[in-house]
């Protein structure tokens, strides 16, 4: 029975072992056929010819994997090539301010020391040290007293024109009241003292950072853009120093006087380095006690 059953068994796989036997044996034939002309196995070139595509898309992926972390590692360096730079720029920048700094402080200084040369009077060299907050009042505060030789009333002055005039003093310091208050006044003329006669004073109170140049008649030519120059008058300023130029002028009539805002040539609101004149106006002669006529008519009684 054992024995029908595996011969029956075998006629019923006989088949199958037959259709391995040929797939097999065409499978090593396939492998080990060759092309004529080449002399390729064509298994290979079937097999290369399979697996190309996903060959091309596992190559597209590494490459693009590949080429994502080396552009991170790009930017990580590129971020940190950028903050080295920055860091460079803000150094080379404060330098730059620096240099600008003393440059400007180099050509104030130089100016200083050219109006010592061109006004023939002493100087004192100060630093503005403190600004009055107050609206009411424009004053600054300076390094310089009276242990340096400063005094009241004495003018302060800039290379560019006149500052104010000293109002108070201690040993080490003093306080200065700028041109532009409405308190501060000076003796001045449009154009050259001596050849014009455009004279009159000028104040503060006009517009912000402007000062009022009063009392010049209106038949005097005056032009905005002339330059307005101290005449000494007032016994605070010498004369030839420059105050400012006009920049708004109403002209006024014979029966009318000029109405005119002058801009001060100083820097008033960017003031560091100043310098106050030692200066003291001449004393003026004092009147006579006694009149001609007086003594006259006390000859004519004896």
């Amino acid at each position: 029975m054992a024995t029908v059953r595996t011969q029956r068994e075998i006629r019923q796989r006989a088949p199958i072992w037959l259709v391995t036997l040929l797939v097999v044996n065409f499978i090593i034939m396939a492998i080990d056929a060759r092309n004529t002309e080449t002399g390729q196995r064509k298994f290979r070139v079937w097999a290369q010819a399979a697996a190309s595509p996903f060959q091309n898309v596992s190559s597209k992926a590494g490459s693009t994997t590949s080429n994502l972390f080396h552009q991170i590692l790009n930017f990580r360096g590129t971020a940190d090539e950028n903050e080295r730079l920055k860091d460079q720029v803000d150094q080379l920048q404060s330098e730059l301010r620096n240099a600008r700094e003393q440059t400007a402080e180099n050509e104030r200084l130089k100016a200083l020391l050219n109006l010592k040369q061109q006004s023939g009077y002493g100087t004192v060299p100060a630093r503005v040290i403190a600004r009055d907050p107050s609206v009411w009042f424009n004053t600054v505060a300076i390094d310089r007293g009276s242990a340096s030789g400063i005094e009241v009333n004495m003018p302060v002055v800039t290379g560019s024109g006149i500052v104010g005039r000293v109002i108070t003093v201690s040993p080490f310091s003093a306080q200065v009241m700028l041109i532009t208050d409405e308190k501060a006044g000076a003796g001045a003329v449009v154009g050259q003292l001596g050849q014009s006669g455009a004279l009159g004073s000028v104040r503060g109170g006009g517009e912000k950072g402007l000062v009022e140049m009063r009392y010049v008649s209106g038949l005097v030519p005056v032009e905005v853009g002339d330059y307005v120059l101290t005449t000494g008058q007032d016994g605070i300023y010498p004369a030839g120093l420059n105050v400012g130029e006009i920049v708004d002028l109403r002209k006024g009539s014979a029966t009318q006087l000029h109405q005119i805002l002058i801009r001060p040539s100083a820097r008033l609101d960017q003031l560091q380095d100043v310098a106050v004149l030692l200066y003291h106006a001449p004393q003026r002669a004092a009147p006579e006690q006694s009149l001609p006529n007086v003594d006259k008519a006390k000859g004519a009684d004896k």
